[in-house]
């Protein structure tokens, strides 16, 4: 009561166990933005005062090869870099309108591929629409790819823009991120 009445109020502190597992510093993201062709993966490290890039990059398929053989390479390279990164959490992009019914099946099983690579390492998956991902990086939900990959490269000091579908993901990761530092009352969309 003294310290109430003195002008300073009491702090209220979560217990740890309360606290959501990325408020942790060390937190690692593995964002995804999955895509038959070029499905581009970043991996970021909550840090102070930045975030760290520890690996961004896309999986190319070039156009020759059949479905099957580029939706294991997805599984497999993704499989790589999560035993080389160890993320404690993973954000892929949200599902998306597509007027083309048959992208839409292919854009899904290329996020398939992805989830089941990421679901059996057992890293929590949440999921953040496109234009919310925009909202945050660039400040504006229709933002053209070069503005988020300029605005990725601004936040994590990176020497030059990344790849589109990297610079997706990296954005996807930052967002979460930034999303869980903060009182959010808008709950996560958990996968």
């Amino acid at each position: 009561m003294k310290e109430r009445i003195g002008g300073k109020s009491p702090r209220a502190v979560l217990p740890l166990a309360t606290r959501h597992p990325s408020l942790i510093t060390s937190q690692i993201i593995l964002g995804v933005d999955p895509s038959l062709r070029g499905t581009g993966y970043g991996v970021i490290q909550v840090s102070s005062p930045h975030p760290k890039t520890l690996a961004h990059g896309t999986i190319s398929c070039p156009k020759n090869w059949e479905r099957s053989r580029c939706l294991a390479k997805i599984s497999r390279t993704l499989r790589e870099e999560i035993e080389k990164h160890r993320p404690t959490v993973c954000v892929i992009e949200g599902l998306f309108y597509a007027q083309n019914l048959q992208t839409a099946l292919i854009m899904g099983e290329a996020r398939g591929a992805a989830m089941a690579a990421i679901a059996e390492s057992g890293i929590e998956i949440f999921e953040i629409a496109t234009r919310k991902v925009k909202q945050a990086i660039v400040g504006y939900g229709a933002a053209q790819k070069s503005a988020v990959a300029k605005m990725v490269q601004r936040l994590l000091n990176l020497s030059k823009p990344p790849a589109p579908d990297a610079a997706d993901a990296l954005a996807l990761a930052l967002t979460h991120a930034r999303e869980n530092s903060r009182y959010n009352l808008s709950p996560l969309k958990k996968i």
